[in-house]
């Protein structure tokens, strides 16, 4: 799953980036809604964790551009006021879902998680396919009764590919939906990540190459 995060509080933002990032998640960052709107034209997204009061454009306004254009990214908006004429306001533009400042943490990554299932075909939280379970709600993988311990993106690139029911996955669908716009797409940081998902989780092989295209496992 993707994000964007957009928040002029600089710490929360990081804070609240961070934090996603460790569930696996990829996250771009953005302080100003001028910036959210380049982002969201260049990458897609599955939520957009949008802070209302924002510089340079509003973030009522950067709800709307979302809401117009062809696509499925769901909104989060973030506000410092609570009142019931606030929160009808925000949704009344287009968010999916609303959470008042200050909040739980734990709170967030759930309704997150929430909008980004809405966002994509549906899928149940624990994945299964050639003796592997992945857990996404417990973060958990499992082969053939074996725990197997992943990094984030192993993780996030596993999901991926259990994701497809055995259809093959390119190289960048990958990296847009595991990494985040930083990542140098020259690097082979895919093909290193599946190296190592194939040693973690053992023989029988599971993900086969798909030459010129990417990975799948059938």
């Amino acid at each position: 799953m993707r994000i964007l995060v957009v928040e002029d509080e600089v710490q929360l933002a990081d804070a609240i980036a961070e934090g996603l990032r460790l569930q696996s998640l990829a996250v771009d960052v953005v302080y100003d809604g001028e910036a959210a709107l380049e982002r969201l034209v260049v990458n897609q997204y599955d939520v957009c964790v949008l802070d209302r009061d924002i510089p340079r454009v509003h973030g009522d306004k950067v709800c709307e551009h979302i809401v117009a254009t062809p696509g499925d990214v769901r909104v989060l908006m973030l506000t410092a006021a609570g009142s019931v004429i606030d929160r009808v306001g925000g949704l009344s533009l287009g968010a999916d879902d609303y959470l008042t400042k200050p909040f739980a943490f734990a709170e967030l990554v759930a309704r997150v998680r929430a909008l980004g299932r809405r966002s994509r075909p549906a899928a149940p939280p624990v994945l299964e396919r050639a003796g592997i379970q992945l857990d996404t709600t417990r973060y958990e993988v499992v082969r053939d009764g074996r725990r197997i311990s992943l990094s984030r993106k192993e993780f996030a690139v596993l999901e991926e590919l259990l994701r497809a029911e055995g259809a093959p996955v390119t190289t960048e669908q990958l990296l847009e939906r595991a990494w985040d716009e930083n990542i140098d797409p020259f690097t082979g940081v895919v093909r290193v990540t599946v190296l190592n998902l194939r040693r973690k989780l053992g023989d029988p092989m599971v993900i086969e190459t798909v030459t010129g295209l990417g990975y799948q496992i059938r």
